[in-house]
Order: structure tokens, then C-alpha cells, then sequence
């Protein structure tokens, strides 16, 4: 049987979860983070080679232990991945790495969490902030079951060198799809396939990171329900570099192919072209599975909640979904105040908030 004093249970130790730890110890609680990779550091070890972040050092650091060296400089991953390691040990919390959540089973007021090893962890609440990373996105396109060709998720990219000589579509036009596809232009002949015109962002505007106009102008803290009527769709964040090579022709644009077929795809234009390798970046979706049989997901396997509180279980809160309460709840600068937030939702359930006023 659960009681309060078991620990809540945050599942994943990228920046979500280990936001969680510090707002749930802060909250009076005794966190425990399970973590299936071998580092506290979530997914970020096993994003691509190259991959910078589009925020500077000082709009990418937890509250209170800034990102270390020159603030204005933008994190390559595995700067990212170390901080996080480093802010992880900072906290002094019960973190267990290499243990994947396989399930979660309500028990009374609480939860009993299944590991993959075994284990059945008694908690009083749960976190989960296991990320998208694990449940990338990539449709099912015609004739796909047949192409000769390589078809991968950008989850699966790690460098160019592999694919030198090679003709490759890239599907996506947002940031991680032009920063692949700029990068595979130098060794391979690359088109971005998209169903709207790339639309991109000034990174700097008046001098100032757009991440400085972001935080001083209150955008971060726009909810989703707004930027759903101020977005246009996905924002390629850029110096110039990538329009520019758009605009000389070191990669091109086309409208989304219609088909694959055989070795090639077929264009909207009615054109059939060779292709050796179709990348997808078309994003991710929650990696929640573990909690399927609990009941708290929906027919697509997306959460039902309402800023992170879940509408189907007390005492289970979200944690790094996008939009889940503003613009930046997804993001490094973002999610702590996020966690501020669920965390203090399940204070005071876990500490009997309605038993107190005899409810």
C-alpha cells in the first residue's frame, strides 16, 4: 500500500525530469528519478553529431546554475548533455540510471511503478517527463512498402559522411530538418520536401538574440491556445546561412512528393525521380506507453491533462509537453517554471489538501 511518504516517481532525467526533482524536493517531497539511458541527461547523447542548440548559453540553463563559458555562444549537444549531468549532481537527489519504466498501476491514493529490471517501486505521485524523443514521428506515405531506397527518422541521423554521393530528400522544413539538410548538402544532392515554403526567423534582431526579444516581450509566457492564432507554422530560426544557401542553390525546396515508387518518388508535378535516401524530420510525439494500461492515455496515445495536470488520474502530472502552458514549456529555459506548477499541484494532493477542510 502507498502512503505519503513514498517518494513521486519522475520518469526521465532530461531537463523535464530534473526540473521536476528540484521543484518536487522544493515542494517537500522526495523525488526519485528513473532514467532509462546510462546518463542523467535524457535523449540529448543521442541526438545528431552536429546539433546546436538555437538558444544562447544564457536562455538555455536551469534556474539558479548557469550554462558554463561565453553566455552568448549557442551549446552543441553534447555540451548540453554535460550540463545536465552536472546540474544532476548538483541537485543531490535520488537519481537510478538504466532503469526503464515499463508500466504504472494505481494502488489507493498512489501508484505502484513496473521497471523494465523487475522492480515495483511504491510512489505517491508521479511525474512523467520521459520526453518524445523515444516516439519520433514519421508517416506512412504510398508505395513505401517498396522503396529500394533508405528511409530513416532524423532520431536515426548522426553525420553526413555516409551518405556522400547520394541523392537525398529531406521531409521537414523546420529546424532540425534545414540544419540536417544544410549539413548533408556539402557531401550529397539534397532537396527539402515540405507542404508549405520554408518560412524563416531573423536568430538576431536589433542586435540581440531573438531568444533576448522572447523573454523580454513576454512571448515565452503566451499560451498555446493563443500562438495557435499568432504561428504561422514552423519557424526555421537562422543568421542567414540557411536562407542563403537555399537562395543559391546549395540545397532546393519542393513542394512534398506525392508518392515513393520503386528506387524513386514521384513529385506533385507528375515527375519521377532516383532517390537514394529519404530522411524524415518530421518531429516526435509523446513517449508515454508506460502508462497505456493505467488508463491515462488517449486512442493516439497522447495524454489527457490540462497544463500538465492529468484529468484521468489525481496525483499524475506531465512535464515537458509542447505548448503545455506557454510558448518555452518544452525547453531548457522554459520547463522549470512548469514544474513549479505541477509540483505544487501535487503538494497538495499528496498532502491531503481537501482532507484538511474535511472533504
Amino acid at each position: 500500500m502507498t502512503t505519503p511518504t513514498d517518494p513521486v516517481v519522475i520518469v526521465g532525467a532530461g531537463q523535464s525530469g530534473l526540473a521536476a526533482a528540484r521543484a518536487v524536493r522544493d515542494a517537500g517531497m522526495r523525488p526519485l528519478v528513473l532514467e532509462a539511458g546510462d546518463r542523467p541527461s535524457g535523449s540529448w547523447p543521442g541526438y545528431y553529431d552536429s546539433l546546436t542548440l538555437f538558444s544562447p548559453a544564457r536562455y538555455s540553463a536551469m534556474p539558479g546554475f548557469p550554462f558554463p563559458g561565453d553566455p552568448d555562444r549557442y551549446p552543441t549537444r553534447d555540451e548540453v548533455a554535460d550540463y545536465l549531468e552536472s546540474y544532476a549532481a548538483h541537485l543531490d537527489v535520488e537519481i537510478r540510471t538504466g532503469t526503464r519504466v515499463s508500466g504504472v498501476e494505481s494502488r489507493g491514493r498512489g501508484f505502484v511503478v513496473r521497471t523494465a529490471d523487475g522492480q515495483a517501486i511504491p510512489a505517491a505521485g508521479i511525474v512523467a517527463a520521459s520526453g518524445s524523443f523515444g516516439t519520433p514521428y514519421q508517416p506512412v506515405l504510398p508505395g513505401q512498402e517498396d522503396f529500394t531506397g533508405e528511409i530513416l527518422h532524423v532520431a536515426q541521423y548522426r553525420d553526413p559522411k555516409r551518405y556522400a554521393g547520394q541523392r537525398v530528400v529531406v521531409v521537414g522544413g523546420g529546424n532540425s530538418g534545414v540544419q540536417v539538410a544544410y549539413e548533408l548538402a556539402e557531401v550529397a544532392s539534397v532537396t527539402i520536401a515540405t507542404l508549405q515554403p520554408i518560412s524563416f526567423m531573423q536568430q538576431r534582431i536589433g542586435g540581440q538574440d531573438l531568444h533576448h526579444w522572447l523573454e523580454t516581450s513576454g512571448f515565452d509566457l503566451l499560451s498555446g491556445s493563443w500562438l495557435g492564432h499568432l504561428l504561422p507554422g514552423p519557424l526555421v530560426l537562422d543568421t542567414g546561412d540557411y536562407h542563403n544557401a537555399l537562395e543559391s542553390g546549395r540545397f532546393d525546396r519542393q513542394p512534398m512528393f506525392t508518392t515513393f515508387d520503386g528506387d524513386g518518388v514521384v513529385w506533385s508535378d507528375g515527375r519521377r525521380e532516383k532517390v537514394d535516401v529519404a530522411l524524415f524530420a518530421t518531429g516526435y510525439r509523446p513517449d508515454l506507453g508506460y502508462l497505456r494500461s493505467l488508463g491515462a492515455l488517449g486512442a493516439e496515445g497522447l495524454p489527457a491533462h490540462v497544463h500538465g495536470i492529468s484529468t484521468t488520474h489525481v496525483g499524475l502530472v506531465y512535464l515537458g509537453l509542447e505548448f503545455q502552458r506557454s510558448f518555452s514549456s518544452n525547453t531548457v529555459r522554459g520547463v522549470s517554471r512548469d514544474a513549479d506548477y505541477v509540483a505544487g499541484q501535487l503538494a497538495a494532493y499528496i498532502h491531503d489538501a481537501a482532507g484538511s477542510i474535511g472533504l
